[in-house]
């Protein structure tokens, strides 16, 4: 037995376990830089996001189908959903996130277009067996952070992933 443990007593050993040992810490440090350097900045973009974004949603008859999508989810708050009328299109435009109900406002595309910035995020649900005109896919394909949706299950993946991608203004 004492043969084994001067054996494993040999400098040899030694230098091995201290290059060994140094070469850990090196990766463990990097893998926090990377951590805090790579993934905190989305968890916080996405936690801002989440909690003081608001979103104007552009629906009258389906505004509640909408609200409760939102809202059920667990991950917006009731008091960030503001809904948006053809009569008051204008208001949407202190919103940087824009959920447009295309079946209702497929003749107001073009004004909503016009009161998007170019750091908004424009999601567009179009139910199914609705067609779009290719000029106005063109129109919103021409606008940075624009998404067209046909299916309600990818319409929060789509909110979420705006919320992380769309920039931040101080107000």
């Amino acid at each position: 037995m004492n043969e084994l443990i001067e054996f494993f007593n040999h400098p040899f050993f030694a230098i091995v376990g201290g290059v060994s040992t140094v070469v850990a810490i090196f990766g463990f440090g990097y893998t926090i830089y990377t951590i805090i350097s790579g993934v905190m900045p989305v968890w916080i973009r996405l936690g801002r996001g989440l909690s003081n974004k608001k979103i104007a949603v552009y629906a009258e008859s389906e505004f509640d189908n909408f609200k409760d999508l939102l809202v059920d989810s667990g991950l917006f708050k009731e008091k960030n959903i503001e809904k948006i009328t053809s009569a008051s299109l204008g208001k949407g435009e202190r919103h940087t996130m824009m959920l447009v109900n295309y079946n209702e406002f497929d003749d107001k595309i073009q004004d909503i277009l016009r009161f998007k910035k170019d750091s908004d995020a424009l999601i567009v649900y179009v139910s199914n067996g609705v067609r779009i005109s290719q000029n106005i896919m063109d129109n919103i394909n021409n606008h940075r952070n624009s998404i067209l949706v046909t299916f309600r299950g990818r319409l929060l993946n789509d909110i979420v992933t705006s919320l992380i991608t769309t920039a931040y203004e101080k107000k």
